[in-house]
């Protein structure tokens, strides 16, 4: 149902029920105004026992945002399962250590850069232009919007400075895909040593990135063959190619 004039309805009685176990306490000061209140639960009780439930949280003219308690906001949280807790921590460590160092590392000419993906993001229009706040109402965006389907960023932070390097963003994320990327952030600076902060997936262990290295860093040796020999034969090879210390290019 529209808003008159851009302003919503009262807060009527059955709104209230997804806050009624929590009420607004606000205590009275002797003499002087009502204290700001904190969130307490209501105590539950069963109708048996002839108590019934507050039907609305006694705010006393204290908005929620003023309690201690918020139940309106909420904040994820990532519950890490790592296969191997004791490899994690060391991996954890390594790229604590090594952002803690990248202002150092800057001052000698180096980089420290943390690149992330973001898969799936819509690509939608709106259905019709956004009309303009004017006295009385509030900006009001077209509720409608056209598909044009999804994209994916990549990102590169260089850590010290803060900024973002080269993002890209395109339809898919293969291994060539990401190795673009990586590739343009390097030649900003491409006589500089960079240390790339990495998630370990697949693609970040591939042969586009490891052919990269080779590239970069002058190694003209026989890399091998993906799944037969050499350099690039696994996964594990190729990680620690990539990660290896001498190179000027390296992943952690």
């Amino acid at each position: 149902m529209p808003h008159a004039r851009g302003r919503p309805p009262p807060l009527r009685q059955h709104r209230w029920s997804r806050l009624s176990p929590w009420r607004v306490q606000t205590p009275r000061m002797p003499g002087g105004p009502s204290a700001i209140g904190r969130l307490v639960r209501s105590p539950r009780k069963s109708a048996n026992a002839g108590l019934v439930r507050p039907s609305a949280p006694a705010v006393s003219g204290v908005f929620s945002n003023q309690a201690d308690g918020q139940p309106h906001r909420v904040e994820y949280w990532l519950n890490a399962k790592p296969a191997d807790p004791v490899a994690f921590t060391t991996q954890v460590a390594a790229v604590c250590a090594a952002s803690q160092q990248a202002p150092a590392l800057a001052q000698d000419g180096g980089h420290v850069s943390s690149t992330d993906e973001k898969t799936g993001i819509q690509a939608l229009e709106r259905a019709a232009p956004t009309l303009p706040m004017q006295p009385g109402l509030v900006e009001r965006p077209e509720c409608a919007y056209l598909r044009h389907g999804t994209q994916c960023l990549i990102a590169n932070c260089d850590v010290a400075p803060g900024a973002v390097v080269a993002p890209t963003i395109g339809p898919r994320r293969t291994e060539e895909d990401f190795a673009g990327p990586i590739a343009r952030t390097m030649a900003t600076d491409p006589e500089a040593p960079w240390l790339c902060i990495l998630e370990h997936l697949n693609m970040h262990k591939s042969e586009a990135l490891v052919r990269l290295v080779a590239s970069a860093c002058g190694i003209a040796d026989d890399l091998g063959e993906k799944e037969q020999r050499g350099i690039l034969q696994s996964m594990s090879t190729r990680a620690a190619f990539l990660s290896d210390g001498s190179h000027r290019l390296r992943f952690l």
